[in-house]
């Protein structure tokens, strides 16, 4: 299936709001049942109002990490019950499109997608940017992004990891006449450069380790660490549940902060990889590397990122940046208004409230 139909048939989804997919695991975590770690400040406990928050998340550390918050009764804590639901990421979305979550774990790019086709949502957290964690992996014998001249570069098409290989290019003084794409979908990717049908590749996490790992000798020539601030992830919420739980969203967003503070704290590394490795089913010791390569942000440190600015320093500027993306490539054929989906708000109050240091 070539690009553009799988595009058209993921927009077509979403403006129709087509029952989602199932990932693997179609476990649902628990805000219940685990006590507050001896020495981490508690944010005061509260009773629960209303029906839970339903939130979509799927395999990368900035999003499995609210798997800490799950094990340790942080949302109990916090007095809001929040039902997280594990999908694979496409599903993710389409669960968000169709109603099915009020909220879902996204890249800002992505959000955007969604948000032209139908679901329009608003990033009321920055959980992290990708430091390391994207990668343009090459076969064995190609060490630069200059060789990947006249070669083929396999790459999901329309998706973030394409826009990460544009600017891989760009450092190198190459375009996307260059090469020679192929679409390949980011979860195949691994085998695909093994198979040796292109000689390098572009993906995330887990998948660009599963390729370095498989193919002895391949090298990481190009990484999200050469370019920081291209891709964020984020809490994307519906605008509608934003209005109704404004209250709610704000306790969910200083759980955030406890999380992100949780695994900057040395002393937590090893508790957060155990927990954070279980929910993938990747032995510690496998996982610990993907915390390296993923730059936490708790709300202090989100807050720089949401004030608005030009370039990649500023949520906004990245945005704005992935939307010329989009547009350049049909992904939709008209800019969007990127402050839309942005709301520093409940970051900020919790900030002057003293709740987040």
């Amino acid at each position: 299936m070539t690009w553009l139909v799988r595009l058209v048939g993921l927009v077509t989804l979403l403006l129709l709001g087509a029952s989602c997919g199932k990932g693997p695991g179609p476990a649902e975590g628990s805000s219940d049942g685990g006590a507050a770690r001896a020495g981490t400040p508690a944010l005061p406990r509260h009773e629960p109002a209303g029906a839970a928050l339903r939130i979509a998340y799927s395999d990368w550390p900035g999003w499995v990490a609210w798997d800490i918050a799950i094990q340790k009764g942080w949302f109990t804590e916090a007095g809001v019950e929040v039902d997280f639901t594990w999908f694979e990421y496409v599903p993710s979305m389409e669960a968000y499109s169709a109603g099915k979550v009020d909220a879902v774990c996204v890249t800002n790019g992505d959000a955007l997608v969604t948000g032209n086709g139908g679901a329009p949502s608003v990033a009321i957290v920055v959980n992290d940017y990708s430091n390391g964690n994207d990668m343009v992996v090459a076969r064995p014998g190609i060490t630069r992004v200059a060789e990947l001249k006249g070669k083929k570069v396999g790459v999901e098409v329309g998706f973030v990891s394409h826009l990460l290989l544009l600017n891989a290019l760009r450092s190198a003084g190459l375009g996307e006449e260059d090469i020679q794409i192929v679409n390949v979908p980011t979860d195949q990717t691994p085998q695909t450069l093994r198979s040796g049908t292109v000689d390098a590749i572009v993906a995330w996490q887990p998948n660009s380790g599963q390729a370095l790992r498989e193919l002895p000798g391949s090298t990481a020539i190009f990484t999200s660490a050469d370019v920081p601030g291209l891709i964020y992830d984020v809490l994307a919420v519906s605008p509608k549940s934003l209005a109704e739980r404004r209250a709610d969203w704000g306790k969910v967003v200083r759980v955030w902060d406890r999380v992100a503070r949780f695994i900057k704290d040395e002393k937590n590394l090893d508790e957060a990889v155990r927990i954070m490795s279980a929910r993938v089913g990747l032995t510690p010791e496998r996982y610990r590397p993907l915390l390296k390569g993923t730059f936490f942000l708790d709300l202090a440190g989100g807050m720089k990122h949401l004030e608005k600015g030009d370039g990649l320093a500023s949520l906004h500027g990245s945005s704005r940046i992935v939307d010329e993306f989009n547009v350049k490539n049909s992904v939709y054929k008209a800019p969007l208004k990127v402050e839309d989906y942005i709301d520093p708000s409940l970051t900020a109050e919790a900030l002057r409230a003293g709740e987040a240091p």
